[in-house]
């Protein structure tokens, strides 16, 4: 009876430990999330991991090719200025990219919130406080 009722609670011990191992497991791996196509820079393609760390902050990781010359755009503008939104859907600067002659782009940043989407704009001040309306590149909600 008692090699029963330790086999039970041993099963029953190991199936909480399997659960909390999985979705320990399950929760920290990294969201991809790709950029929309743009119709300012058609050919602009991109995609943002957003993981959660071990001080549950959040590492934002952007990689993005055929990014045009800020120059040649039309208007021209002086730098692409990457936008956060979170859960408030309020948006924040979270940093600047420069272009590169080789059209690819890698951009990573730390948050302590959580994004809910990402977008790129075209602007004359990297220092902006609010996003103009040259959208360059925009994910979804996520």
């Amino acid at each position: 009876m008692k090699t029963a009722k330790l086999n039970t609670l041993t099963k029953t011990f190991l199936t909480g430990i399997m659960a909390t191992a999985m979705l320990f497991v399950f929760s920290s791996c990294a969201k991809k999330i790709t950029f929309l196509t743009s119709s300012v820079v058609p050919a602009a393609e991109g995609q943002i991991t957003v993981k959660n760390d071990k001080n549950n902050n959040y590492n934002i990781q952007m990689q993005i090719t055929n990014l045009a010359d800020i120059e040649r755009l039309q208007p021209a503008k002086k730098s692409y200025v990457v936008w956060m939104e979170t859960m408030d859907n309020l948006p924040k600067n979270i940093g600047r990219i420069s272009s590169s002659k080789k059209l690819k782009v890698d951009f990573n940043t730390v948050s302590t919130m959580r994004p809910t989407k990402i977008f790129i704009t075209a602007e004359e001040d990297e220092t902006s406080q609010y996003p103009g309306s040259m959208v360059v590149l925009t994910t979804d909600r996520f």
